[in-house]
């Protein structure tokens, strides 16, 4: 089995070939330029580092969301455009279980925190189980970061943070939890091609996958400017 798995969800855009169990290459940046202009030499790159063809490639994983609307629209696309042309069916990986597999095996909570503006994230709170299976405690919600906070003060578990608002609520975190608690290294606290890739694996064996025309991005909650039209409509 091998997948072709991208992430464009947030400012880190990434690639990764899974062969089988085997993560044989990952290709990530996290500069400037926007994902349209690297996503896709990024994929040509690591196809042509393997001499693979997109012929051998079986399913097209993508980080399906929360995240950004751009981001998250280019990586759909990438993702669709190449099933489609391929015949293959496409892998919908939520992106914040994806962030927590960055902390595989960690026995407290893993719990990402998506900068979501006007103090909200995007966020879930996962563990891993006996046989490091990800395990959902709270699906992905946007939320104000107080409010899970709170929730994770009332779970009274060891907890490490992960994502792009860990800078912007490190603070907040330090004044205000009462868990023990930690940040990911700065290599595990981005999305990671990888991850998506090795998740899209397990899900493709069971059965979570769709086809290129039926897959849709998650977004959690509506774009800035659908709130800005619909408030001026009011």
């Amino acid at each position: 089995m091998t997948i072709l798995a991208i992430d464009s969800s947030g400012l880190v855009a990434g690639a990764a070939v899974m062969e089988d169990e085997r993560m044989t290459a990952e290709y990530t940046v996290n500069y400037k330029k926007t994902h349209s202009q690297t996503l896709m030499p990024m994929v040509d790159t690591i196809l042509k580092g393997l001499d693979m063809g997109l012929d051998e490639i079986d399913a097209v994983a993508v980080s399906s969301g929360p995240g950004s609307f751009t981001g998250l629209r280019i990586g759909a696309a990438s993702a669709k455009g190449l099933a489609m042309a391929l015949n293959k069916p496409v892998i919908s990986v939520p992106t914040l279980e994806a962030l927590a597999y960055n902390l595989y095996g960690f026995r407290g909570l893993s719990v990402p925190i998506m900068d979501a503006r006007r103090e909200q994230v995007y966020t879930g709170i996962y563990e891993f189980g006996p046989e490091n299976e990800l395990l959902t405690l709270m699906e992905g919600a946007a939320m104000a970061f107080s409010k899970l906070l709170e929730r994770l003060n009332e779970l009274g578990r060891e907890v490490c943070f992960l994502g792009d608002g860990v800078p912007v609520f490190k603070e907040y975190i330090r004044n205000n939890a009462t868990v023990k608690y930690s940040f990911a290294p700065n290599h595990l606290s981005h999305q990671r091609a990888g991850s998506v890739g090795a998740l899209a694996l397990q899900y493709y064996k069971e059965g979570k996958y769709c086809t290129a025309a039926e897959m849709r991005p998650v977004y959690l909650r509506k774009s800035q400017a659908e709130r800005e039209r619909e408030q001026s409509l009011k």
